[in-house]
């Protein structure tokens, strides 16, 4: 519940900034690949989805990094991760849809 209340406060973008600092598991200011399969694999845990091969976390990982590293850097900013969720990429748009499911939806 005060993970709903923290999430549903603010424009979409303050809430993606605070998204972002979830997930920003070392809070460098960048999301790395590593952080971004961590990410994923917890997602599917959380959704209680049948887990998908490792190979299959692994692509989704990378394809979202790749997406959201617009200078391709190897790391994600706040800035690249809020551009690409409210953007249309095809797998950043998933992951966002799934991340406000999880945090966001339940009241």
């Amino acid at each position: 519940m005060i993970i709903f209340i923290v999430m549903s406060d603010g424009s979409p973008e303050e809430v993606l900034s605070k998204l972002f600092r979830i997930y920003d598991l070392n809070s460098d200011g960048m999301i790395t690949l590593r952080e971004m399969k961590k990410l994923i694999k917890d997602m599917y845990g959380l959704l209680k989805t049948d887990n998908p091969k490792v190979a299959a976390e692994a692509l989704i990982a990378k394809t979202a990094h790749a997406e959201m590293d617009k200078d391709s850097d190897g790391n994600i900013t706040m800035e690249e991760f809020i551009t690409a969720c409210m953007g249309q990429d095809e797998i950043t748009k998933m992951l966002t849809l799934k991340l406000v499911n999880i945090f966001v939806e339940d009241q």
